[in-house]
């Protein structure tokens, strides 16, 4: 019986994200990050439902894909039998005449060795493009989530701050900006684990490689909010006592 341990399920992913979009709305209500967070739920649904399907169509498609490649197999080889007996009933006078017949041989066996790829290939490329599609949102997803902590500078909150006329208005004190701020790092660790569940259902090199790409994104991202919290912390801490 194969652990619960042993791969990320979409279940306890889709229940940490309902969680987090209870908890910002009922810090932030009507912020944008709400539904923001919303959207990855959607997504975590999607992905899961998407596998899903994808996981009974390769079911039946697999064992097709595989006895197509055996037909192949066995039709090349009864023609190279024929060509074989056919040369040693007829073989040609020259050495020259041999090369139509090695031209043939070879054409054979390429276009066998592609119909071969093709089939072995499909059930992989059939996901590749549905994972990639979603895999794509979500780091346009992550993107989104640094647009929302991108003006939320804890420099502001300095008493030595001046601003200019085109600054940006910080309506967060202190520890309402801590929590935006966490709430942003453990969205963006959450697309991380959405594109993880894309790595869970596929072994297609480019799928794997895609969601690397969006993991180092996210891990990226968050290390850049954990900088801005550590300002904070270092701001707050020097700020004198009232």
């Amino acid at each position: 019986m194969a652990s619960p341990f042993e791969k990320v399920q979409a279940g306890p992913v889709l229940a940490t994200v309902r969680r987090l979009e209870e908890r910002i709305e009922a810090r932030f209500p009507g912020r944008g990050l709400h539904r923001v967070v919303g959207e990855l739920a959607s997504l975590v649904e999607t992905v899961a439902s998407s596998t899903a399907t994808v996981r009974g169509r390769r079911s039946w498609l697999r064992p097709v894909s595989r006895a197509g490649i055996a037909l192949i197999l066995v039709l090349t080889g009864a023609v190279l039998v024929l060509a074989v007996r056919s040369a040693a009933v007829d073989a040609p006078d020259t050495g020259l005449d041999w090369i139509p017949l090695l031209e043939s041989t070879v054409n054979d066996l390429v276009f066998a060795a592609l119909a071969i790829w093709f089939l072995y290939s499909v059930p992989e490329r059939l996901q590749r493009e549905s994972l990639l599609e979603l895999l794509h949102r979500l780091r346009s997803l992550a993107h989104i989530v640094d647009m929302h902590q991108l003006t939320k500078d804890p420099e502001r909150l300095r008493s030595s701050f001046t601003p200019t006329a085109a600054s940006v208005a910080m309506d967060l004190d202190t520890d309402e900006l801590e929590h935006y701020l966490d709430y942003c790092s453990e969205l963006l660790s959450l697309i991380g684990k959405t594109a993880a569940l894309c790595a869970e259902e596929s072994r297609d090199a480019v799928v794997l490689d895609t969601v690397s790409t969006v993991e180092t994104l996210t891990v990226s991202l968050e290390r850049k909010i954990w900088q801005k919290i550590a300002v904070l912390n270092h701001t707050r801490a020097a700020a004198p006592e009232s």
